[in-house]
């Protein structure tokens, strides 16, 4: 298997699972990962799901070179469709995606990170774009989703020159969300998951789906988009008991409906 996974009371946890190849990304994990996320969006057993690789060193360093370099034009081609349809489709879970990034994530496993909701770090985590020292261009999304998240500058700074960058680093440009001890990797996020867990579910969803959609609108369409999803939280329970427990100064019990 390419990939562990489980549900522990609702914070689901993928490990990509290829230590001896520092977890990189073939076309069997990729296809493995896509029927996973099919199950998971299927799953109302799933809240938040958390994203790791196994091992110390790598999270994912990035895509299988051994299995690129004979590639034909279109083969390459097909193969950043599927990585880019496989990371579009982890993007667009509904629930929220935490990557816990515990080593390397250079290449498709950078851009793996940045397809993921939240982004916390190891302080032992490197960075980095570096298919230009390879005669590529980023193929799963890195040249679009890179400079949406640190600016245009940056972004290609990053991507022209292949520099791989330490976490401080990618936290002072925006790129991870938060720094932590290696040994505090997982907790941390189990505990950001907890955290959103106790938030209303149906409006963590409809912030995340407003977010990626308006993303990919003008501003006036954004806006519009946003007050569709506003009034449809009207309709939730979630949102009645939101709204007492808020006026009766008590905590919030959400039933996610």
């Amino acid at each position: 298997m390419s990939l562990l996974y489980e549900n522990d009371n609702g914070i689901a946890t993928i490990t990509m699972n290829r230590p001896q190849a520092l977890n990189a990304l073939n076309t069997a994990t990729l296809k493995e990962l896509d029927n996973l996320l099919d199950v998971i969006a299927g799953d109302s057993g799933v809240k938040v799901v958390i994203l790791t690789g196994s091992g110390e060193k790598a999270f994912v360093a990035g895509a299988d070179i051994a299995e690129m370099k004979p590639l034909s034009a279109l083969e390459g081609r097909a193969f950043g469709k599927m990585g880019q349809a496989v990371f579009n489709k982890l993007e667009n879970l509904p629930q929220p995606v935490i990557a816990a990034v515990n080593g390397f994530a250079l290449g498709g496993g950078c851009e793996l990170a940045m397809a993921c909701d939240l982004r916390i770090a190891s302080d032992k985590a490197k960075f980095g774009q570096p298919e230009v020292s390879l005669g590529i261009t980023p193929g799963f999304g890195g040249t679009q989703r890179l400079p949406r998240l640190v600016g245009k500058g940056r972004a290609m700074e990053l991507l022209f020159t292949g520099d791989v960058i330490d976490a401080a680093e990618a936290y002072r440009i925006g790129l991870v969300n938060k720094v932590v001890a290696s040994d505090e990797l997982l907790a941390t996020a189990k505990a950001a998951a907890q955290k959103i867990m106790a938030r209303a579910e149906v409006a963590v969803q409809l912030c995340k789906a407003a977010i990626n959609e308006g993303l990919n609108m003008d501003l006036a369409s954004g806006m519009a988009y946003e007050r569709e999803v506003f009034g449809l939280c009207f309709a939730t329970s979630d949102q009645k008991e939101g709204m007492a427990a808020f006026l009766e100064k008590r905590a919030a019990s959400f039933s996610g409906k």
